[in-house]
């Protein structure tokens, strides 16, 4: 959820820390609750709140005030997935940003898996730093119609924002597709989905077009 680079000084490392530890928290509750739609609904609420109160929201202190909450497509059971990891040698590429950002990452393979009686493959990304993790974005064909233009994320391991896996399989809940940060404060550096992450379909389900106040 919080999921791009920022200008980081000793004022903000505090609560941008705490950030990342309640979504952490947020998704490991999704993990352990057996019922997706009511851990979807648990996951809507942190995050409402954290962008509603949290000094690290991506929101402008002045557009806080009139939050009334994020908008999202309605639960779609179809969009709960699974992801096929489909191995490939690990090929370093730089992924393009908003705000003329370029974050490197290892392009490990790819997830293959069946989304609305489609079948359809994702490149799946590693993080090229310290610690690592998977990332996972995506555009969509209502990407700039209902959805954010530049894309999604589904998964982002290294900032807390993991579905986790199911007998070897990645869980992918496009329920839980979020936009990144910069789509609310162009002063946040996003990596952003390229043309090997795009869908052919649509998929109604997630975060919809940023909240404006």
């Amino acid at each position: 959820m919080m999921d791009d680079a920022h200008l980081v000084d000793a004022r903000s490392a505090m609560p941008l820390a705490d950030w990342r530890r309640r979504v952490s928290e947020a998704y490991a509750d999704v993990r352990v609750n057996p019922d997706p739609i009511d851990a979807w609904a648990a996951w809507r609420t942190v995050r409402d709140d954290l962008f509603r109160f949290h000094p690290s929201s991506p929101f402008p202190p002045e557009a806080r005030a009139g939050f009334s909450g994020l908008d999202h497509f309605a639960y779609d059971p179809r969009a709960r997935t699974l992801g096929d990891v489909e191995p490939a040698p690990p090929e370093r590429v730089e992924i393009g940003g908003s705000a003329g950002s370029s974050t490197t990452f290892l392009r490990i393979g790819r997830a293959r898996f069946e989304l609305f009686g489609e079948v359809c493959a994702l490149a799946l990304y590693w993080l090229d730093g310290y610690g690592g993790g998977l990332f996972l974005p995506f555009a969509d064909a209502t990407s700039g119609v209902t959805t954010y233009g530049a894309g999604r994320y589904v998964l982002d391991t290294v900032k807390g924002a993991d579905l986790g896996a199911e007998d070897g399989r990645l869980v992918l809940d496009l329920n839980f597709a979020y936009n990144p940060s910069c789509s609310y404060d162009p002063a946040w550096a996003c990596p952003l989905p390229g043309a090997e992450n795009r869908l052919p379909i649509a998929v109604r389900a997630g975060e919809r077009v940023p909240v404006r106040s």
